[in-house]
């Protein structure tokens, strides 16, 4: 197998991929914050670090794959007061609905999926010790991290402070340091309140991941506690940050051994608003298109790089994944053999350069097109047929795509009393076309067109695709 190369956020360069522990990988992806639904950018992320999880798989990698839900946040504490809602019932929804959102994008189940309000004693453990070294301090608000006990704070952001980020928004003339930050705030009126020795309140965010990295994942015997770290570009800093520090101070450990980001999501809303209104939200768009559509779309931009989300682009995107479809149709009902040795070869190469999937899916385009050539030629070819199906179960397997059946793939928004219409449609026009009254087979053939449906005679009958 070819070594695996990743672009690490912080020597801002491709590196050798080489685990703590052999053929085991521990990876950490900040998950999101839950008093809503979820959005493209979520998708984005989610679908990012699930490329990965395949790739290492498919690299004969074990691997522990932890997501974490922020479910004590300033946003929800506003949602439970304009609600009336416990904090419980919002985040649980939220959890639920991101889960059900991230299963039709076809991501990969975590390993462990640790929340902020059941990893409170670990956090109050390390605030604890961060304070008995000095390196934390109480204030009249709360408990601040004093940034100038790390010598090499900002070596994970190249940013030893961010005025828009953290300095001004925390302006506080008890802090040490216009840079330091909160890690247990004290209650206010109505606030949720958690006991603390140090004073009630509730944990900062940053905190939280430090603490739950330490709690489920930290090697003890390693310099790095994991082997990556991920998550959107926006968060290196003040978030991740602010993670190394915590822990380098509390463990005299780094967090990670690399770092890994996904590039934002730009919505261009006059391309959007045909039908999906502008909307940011994921369950907006999957009214319109499968997951795997979206999923596929997302695929064709490297993750580092920035997405620019239009609908006109994504109907080009579907077009492509449309044509591994059809000829997944050439081959319905088939067994597969073996992937054939060279594509899987090529694939690999791609994907281990960084998850390059502009190279994987060109490797796609290129497979289809050759065995489509080939069997135009030779269609009862039962090798090529049982090698293509296997090549596409390691196009699922690797990349998360082509895994539907072949024919309700392309029956996608379709309701099942069109379906029936449909289907009586055709039945009448078989009918006329066995009668050998074409004319009135076509005038059915143009009636069911009308509809935005494709017909295709086949030597298994006919079959039908939403345009």
């Amino acid at each position: 197998m070819n070594n695996l190369y990743i672009y690490d956020s912080v020597k801002k360069e491709k590196v050798l991929f080489e685990s703590i522990e052999e053929k085991k990988v521990k990876i950490y992806v900040c998950g999101p914050t839950v008093y809503d639904d979820s959005h493209l950018g979520h998708a984005r992320s989610a679908i990012a670090f699930d490329l990965l999880h395949r790739v290492l798989n498919m690299n004969a990698y074990d691997v522990t794959m932890t997501k974490n839900f922020t479910d004590i946040d300033d946003k929800i504490i506003k949602k439970m007061y304009e609600t009336s809602r416990t904090l419980e019932d919002i985040t649980s929804e939220y959890i639920n609905t991101y889960k059900v959102d991230m299963k039709s994008l076809n991501v990969l189940d975590n390993t462990i999926e640790p929340k902020a309000t059941q990893n409170l004693e670990v956090m109050k453990e390390m605030i604890n010790k961060l304070i008995s070294k000095d390196v934390a301090y109480i204030i009249s608000n709360g408990v601040y991290f004093d940034t100038s006990k790390d010598n090499i704070y900002g070596s994970i952001s190249n940013r030893a402070s961010d005025e828009n980020s953290q300095a001004r928004v925390e302006t506080n003339k008890e802090k040490r340091n216009s840079a330091d930050f909160v890690l247990w705030k004290f209650a206010k009126e109505e606030d949720v309140i958690f006991e603390a020795n140090f004073g009630a309140g509730r944990p900062g965010w940053h905190i939280e991941c430090s603490a739950m990295i330490e709690k489920h994942l930290a090697y003890k015997d390693s310099p790095y506690q994991i082997d990556i770290h991920g998550g959107g570009a926006d968060l290196l800093f003040p978030h991740h940050e602010n993670e190394a520090s915590q822990t380098r101070c509390s463990s005299n450990q780094e967090i990670a051994k690399y770092w890994m980001h996904n590039g934002f999501v730009n919505i261009d809303g006059e391309k959007m608003s045909k039908s999906l209104g502008n909307s940011f939200f994921l369950k907006d768009v999957l009214k319109s298109y499968s997951g795997e559509v979206i999923r596929f779309y997302l695929l064709t931009t490297h993750y580092r790089t920035d997405f620019n989300f239009n609908e006109e682009d994504l109907l080009s995107s579907k077009k492509r994944l449309d044509k591994l479809y059809r000829i997944k149709k050439r081959v319905y009902g088939g067994t597969s053999s073996t992937v054939n040795k060279e594509f899987k070869e090529r694939m690999m190469i791609s994907l281990n350069d960084d998850i390059n999937t502009s190279k994987a899916l060109s490797a796609i385009d290129e497979m289809i097109s050759n065995t489509n050539d080939k069997l135009d030629i030779n269609p009862k070819d039962k090798v090529l047929k049982k090698e293509l199906l296997a090549n596409i179960e390691f196009i699922s397997e690797i990349l998360g795509i082509g895994s539907f059946d072949a024919y309700s793939y392309f029956q996608f928004g379709i309701s099942n009393e069109e379906k029936t219409k449909i289907e009586t449609l055709i039945e009448k026009r078989t009918k006329a076309k066995k009668a050998k009254d074409f004319e009135a087979a076509d005038k059915v053939r143009d009636e069911i067109t009308a509809l935005g449906i494709l017909l295709m005679d086949t030597p298994s009958g006919v079959v039908w695709e939403k345009v």
